[in-house]
């Protein structure tokens, strides 16, 4: 307290013996704090900018965790104006990773596969998420979304049968990129 109050008596009297001097200095100040102040801005700025481009590339979903994975398409779906967007991801999700309401009411229930690209997603995991999408989720629009590929053959036919949605990488950078998201969910 004592420190202070005498800090304060020492600036008042530099103020009043050198007043054109306490001016250039007040004004340094100034000008140096906002030249600070609109770096961190701008390292901010271009920070969420990179971020943004980051996002609207698949290629960034090849690094990402199973979870970073679901929130990303979680993030891509509000982007494309689904609303109630929830991640629900996780060991008791029951194959229900992401769920939304799509434009037109209908319920959207998402299975999301973060694979590498080598690593196909098979019929079983197709069959899996049929078997809970409707029944147990109450899913209209039941879609299966990989920053990898689908393996050709029987779940394939099997996904188109049963009207479950496939989205591969090349349709999520598509949709990562333009923002428009595919057919198969249901805009």
């Amino acid at each position: 307290m004592v420190g202070a109050l005498v800090l304060v008596w020492l600036v008042v009297d530099f103020v009043q013996r050198h007043p054109v001097w306490a001016v250039v200095i007040a004004v340094s100040l100034v000008v140096a704090g906002v030249g600070v102040l609109t770096l961190l801005v701008r390292a901010r700025l271009r920070e969420e900018t990179e971020t943004a481009v980051r996002a609207r590339h698949v290629e960034a979903t090849d690094t990402m965790t199973g979870a970073e994975f679901e929130h990303w398409v979680a993030a891509l779906l509000k982007r494309s104006g689904y609303s109630r967007v929830t991640v629900c991801g996780g060991a008791a999700d029951r194959g229900a990773d992401i769920t939304a309401v799509a434009q037109d009411g209908r319920r959207v229930v998402v299975q999301c596969k973060r694979h590498s690209t080598t690593n196909r997603v098979g019929s079983a995991a197709i069959q899996r998420f049929a078997g809970t999408c409707r029944s147990i989720h109450r899913g209209e629009i039941c879609v299966i979304v990989t920053n990898g590929f689908f393996a050709a053959g029987d779940g394939l036919r099997l996904a188109r049968e049963l009207g479950i949605g496939l989205v591969d990488r090349s349709a999520l950078g598509e949709w990562a990129y333009t923002g428009t998201p595919p057919a198969s969910l249901g805009q």
